[in-house]
């Protein structure tokens, strides 16, 4: 049952829970870095490795760090991860230091990163953290490969830089641009919706019970305001 439920974890960040295209996080890099795979493929391990990291950490501090402080404690853990990357890939990987520029720093403030921390990693075990980061790490690059590839290969008529003879050709330049990518990004999510649909898990209802303000709210008491 355990295994099951972990494989649950990692699998469910793929489609049924993508954060992209089912969870619509993210959107800022992914209709920045989408133009080329290129870019889009180091997004991707760029956001995973960050999201792995700060997820193990922040489930090893979750019984540490106070309540009321969580959410600057998580941007802190997070924001010394994206340094990390940022400094590796200025050191190593210039090239796509450049190629990503201002939206390596923004990691740090992507929702996906941060959702998972104060949904998932915060209320569970290092295990399940670092399989939950590794899933829907992979769910966001590969959703950023797949409207990249579109968007490079009809848009410019390459793929990974590399010229594709015929495509190039005939290409439809819009889809390198901001309206193509809006256009391609919202086909996709109708796409998975399409293929998800009925599988994806339900929305919580909820209810007054617990609410501090019960008490005067109309919609709770039924009063009308006078």
């Amino acid at each position: 049952m355990q295994k099951n439920s972990n494989l649950s974890v990692l699998v469910k960040g793929l489609l049924l829970e993508n954060p992209v295209f089912v969870l619509v996080l993210g959107t800022c890099p992914t209709l920045a870095t989408t133009q080329t795979v290129i870019g889009a493929f180091a997004m991707g391990l760029a956001a995973m490795a960050v999201l792995i990291c700060s997820n193990v950490v922040i489930s090893l501090l979750r019984k540490v760090i106070p309540d009321t402080v969580r959410i600057p404690c998580y941007i802190v853990i997070i924001a010394g991860f994206v340094t990390i990357v940022q400094m590796f890939m200025h050191a190593y990987l210039p090239e796509l230091y450049d190629l990503l520029g201002v939206y390596l720093a923004l990691i740090t403030v992507n929702c996906i990163i941060l959702g998972r921390a104060e949904m998932f990693a915060s209320k569970n075990s290092v295990a399940r953290s670092a399989l939950d980061g590794v899933g829907m790490g992979l769910g966001f690059t590969l959703a950023l490969l797949s409207m990249a590839v579109i968007r490079e290969v009809f848009g410019a008529g390459s793929f990974a830089g590399i010229a594709i003879p015929f495509i190039k050709d005939h290409t439809i330049d819009i889809l390198t641009q901001a309206p193509g990518g809006l256009l391609v990004y919202g086909l996709l999510i109708f796409a998975v919706t399409a293929l998800t649909h009925g599988k994806a898990p339900k929305k919580k209802s909820f209810g007054c019970e617990g609410c501090p303000s019960a008490g005067n709210c109309m919609s709770c008491t039924g009063k009308e305001e006078n």
